[in-house]
């Protein structure tokens, strides 16, 4: 659970909802089948998303609008899982699916960076794993939660800059960040072959 470590000094910033209503799928990063739903729950709407096999995977996204890409300090959300992947890892140890998938994206220039923070059904939790390095491409997976308890909603909040800097910039505090530009969200079970299934809710971009 990532919140612990950045809660405290979120408490008093500015928030930014980001309406689930408006996510939408990624047609580069997705296959034909829209397995995302919103839920208006009288608590707060959210995502409902419940891959099964044989279909192929699916994003869904956000973009960040322009007026907070540099304003924005922290993300918060919250998400609880409703079926594993049959042996889900991310980094190596089984099939490389995850129950919940939440991506953070940059753009400097050419280069896209993301952070894809995953609940995994093995992996061990801030493992960091399938680092890809390219010109056009930087991107890491971190385990930020890993097998049960299901049905559970758990609230993680991360930071934004301090998480840039430590995975693309090794940790150079002051490196530069480049804007914010998108959010998005998946559950797959495509390698193991089996029923994957999360809810995903509650994000909102803490300002400065």
């Amino acid at each position: 659970m990532l919140s612990g470590t950045v809660g405290a000094q979120t408490a008093s910033r500015p928030e930014v909802p980001l309406d689930v209503h408006a996510w939408r799928i990624i047609a580069r990063e997705s296959g034909p089948t829209n397995y995302y739903t919103v839920v208006d729950d009288p608590s707060g709407a959210f995502i409902r998303s419940h891959y099964v096999p044989p279909d192929e995977t699916a994003v869904l996204g956000v973009e960040v609008s322009e007026a907070v890409r540099q304003s924005s300090r922290y993300l918060r959300w919250k998400w609880r899982v409703e079926a594993l992947p049959v042996r889900g890892s991310e980094c190596g140890g089984g099939n490389g699916d995850s129950a919940a998938s939440v991506y953070v994206t940059w753009k400097r220039g050419l280069r896209w960076y993301t952070l894809k923070y995953v609940w995994s059904t093995l992996d061990a939790v801030g493992a960091v794993c399938h680092r890809i390095r390219n010109p056009f491409v930087a991107q890491d997976t971190v385990v930020a939660e890993s097998g049960p308890p299901l049905d559970t909603w758990v609230v993680e909040t991360i930071d934004l800059r301090g998480d840039f800097r430590r995975y693309f910039e090794q940790g150079n505090a002051t490196a530069d960040v480049p804007d914010l530009v998108g959010i998005g969200v998946m559950s797959d079970g495509d390698q193991s072959h089996s029923i994957s299934a999360a809810d995903f809710g509650g994000f909102t971009l803490l300002q400065r």
